[in-house]
């Protein structure tokens, strides 16, 4: 039988036990609403964003307990399993961490974090002689999987920047009010560079695996936070209208949602504009297994409006989106 496996990627949004988390939901509400959409996935590998970690002995490990209680008892449960760290790797951050769960064998896991690409410095207006290190919010996870018969499968789960301002010393009122235009537009300035930085790290890793093996196997999943037009997309993908050279097109990779028609090509709503924020992208290798691709947005709210009027919902008002892969068969002598 040819090897055949099903790719999802899901932001669970600040999955967590503790009270305060998801907007005041408690973890058992989140459960009934969030495990049937795992169940739909059916899933061989996952890709999962915002599993928060808890600290379970005083200043020691941390655990994904909310994920745990969340995949009980589901197929999930005995999936192989890679999480990313905090900056020093020694264990789960706190908050935001990326979480790759695989039917496969798992033959390599790490994370990426400066590894390529170090801090920018950023020269602020107002203190132009302290210039300050730009470092991404979160790692890269890269792991290899083992797909039983052919070659390996490469899988990058990422979390880009989110498109909202940077704290920026001394610049706000309160959390959510900014003193001037200038310090909110210093903050947005290093959102993007946060974020087309990392998406920078994410394709050079891309071409690090493609100068070893031009036939790898490569599936870059996660939040984007950037829809198909803007710089992360296009940093990633490398098309050939882009470098302006034909012969780099067998390295770009594909988005596959633009296989979907474009009334169903969307993965958060905001102020009732749909958006494509959750991605999956795929080198040209893999694009001949490609047989299918979905985006479960049936139930999804408004991130912006649903949370006022309805508090505490529990939803995650990402959607997840999961295509389906199948080796092509070989041609009998």
């Amino acid at each position: 039988m040819p090897t055949s496996f099903r790719l999802a990627t899901f932001n669970l949004e600040n999955l967590d036990t503790r009270p305060g988390h998801a907007g005041g939901a408690s973890l058992d509400e989140r459960l009934c609403l969030l495990r049937p959409q795992l169940e739909r996935l059916n899933a061989d590998i996952l890709c999962l964003q915002e599993v928060n970690a808890e600290e379970i002995v005083k200043n020691g490990e941390r655990r994904a307990l909310a994920l745990t209680r969340l995949i009980d008892g589901t197929r999930y449960q005995a999936y192989h399993m890679a999480f990313s760290r905090n900056r020093v790797g020694i264990r789960m951050a706190d908050r935001h961490n990326l979480a790759i769960l695989s039917r496969f064998p798992i033959l390599e896991e790490r994370q990426i974090w400066h590894h390529l690409v170090a801090p920018l410095r950023h020269f602020a207006p107002h203190a132009p002689d302290a210039p300050l290190p730009v470092e991404w919010d979160r790692p890269l996870l890269h792991v290899r999987l083992d797909l039983g018969s052919g070659p390996n499968l490469h899988i990058l789960n990422l979390h880009l920047k989110a498109p909202r301002a940077s704290f920026v010393e001394g610049a706000k009122e309160d959390p959510d009010r900014w003193k001037n235009v200038q310090g909110w537009a210093e903050g947005f300035h290093l959102a993007s560079v946060k974020r087309s930085g990392q998406a920078l790290e994410a394709r050079l890793v891309v071409d690090a695996l493609q100068d070893a093996d031009p036939q790898t196997l490569i599936a870059v999943a996660g939040d984007f936070n950037a829809q198909d037009n803007e710089t992360p997309l296009r940093l990633l993908r490398a098309e050939a209208d882009d470098t302006g050279n034909a012969h780099l097109a067998a390295r770009s990779l594909i988005s596959l949602e633009r296989g979907l028609a474009e009334s169903q090509r969307f993965s958060v709503i905001h102020h009732g504009r749909p958006a494509m924020l959750d991605h999956i992208l795929v080198s040209r290798p893999l694009l001949g297994w490609v047989r299918d691709i979905a985006v479960h947005n049936e139930a999804l709210g408004d991130e912006a409006i649903s949370p006022v009027l309805i508090p505490a919902t529990g939803e995650s008002y990402h959607a997840p989106l999961v295509a389906t892969f199948q080796a092509p068969e070989k041609a009998k002598a």
